[in-house]
């Protein structure tokens, strides 16, 4: 499976929800898509679709690949802890979404890009991995060639979101990963739990 490139609000509108940020285009038309998504009679879910909803928007929301989101699974529930909270925070420790969360880009697809092309370091060192796994205290900045680009400048100027697991310096344009998050502290309206009983199947 590829990653999604097609229209987004399409995608939220399936889950009812703005899953990749503000939309006014979603604010417009919160129904479900097709033809007739604004009066269409939905029948009773089974347990299974709404199981695999709720995987298939954490895909979405955090851009990750089936295969990559299952070997995330097994690598939280190999982890001590709750095994839906550890998937998440394993989601939340991916470069891509760091640099989302310190505003470097308005979006997590955004914050993938600014990685690639290698505008992004880690500890000081250009990494250029979007999945790249963060430590409590990983140092994360925009590279010194890279500070001058309006994109970052206008994604940060635009930036108004505090995370208590973040740090973030606009003078020096870096920031510090400062601990893994909390389920508490993860804004996303996912529930893990569904995922785990998923692929507990």
């Amino acid at each position: 499976m590829a990653r999604y490139t097609g229209p987004k609000t399409k995608i939220a509108r399936k889950f009812g929800e703005a899953i990749f940020g503000e939309d006014k285009s979603f604010e417009k038309r919160n129904y479900p898509p097709g033809q007739h998504g604004a009066n269409k009679r939905r029948g009773k879910k089974s347990e299974y679709a709404i199981q695999l909803q709720e995987k298939q928007k954490a895909k979405y929301t955090y851009g990750v690949l089936e295969r990559q989101f299952r070997n995330m699974f097994k690598k939280a529930r190999a982890a001590q802890g709750i095994t839906g909270e550890v998937l998440l925070q394993l989601c939340e420790s991916r470069l891509d979404n760091v640099v989302f969360r310190m505003g470097i880009a308005p979006s997590r697809s955004g914050a993938r890009q600014l990685v690639s092309h290698r505008h992004i370091t880690v500890n000081g060192e250009l990494v250029n991995i979007p999945s790249y796994q963060l430590q409590a205290g990983d140092v994360v900045a925009v590279r010194e060639k890279s500070k001058s680009l309006e994109a970052i400048d206008k994604s940060l100027s635009n930036s108004s979101q505090v995370y208590e697991w973040i740090t973030w310096n606009n003078e020096t344009k870096q920031g510090t990963y400062v601990s893994v998050p909390a389920r508490i502290q993860i804004p996303e309206n996912i529930n893990e739990q569904f995922i785990v009983e998923l692929y507990s199947k």
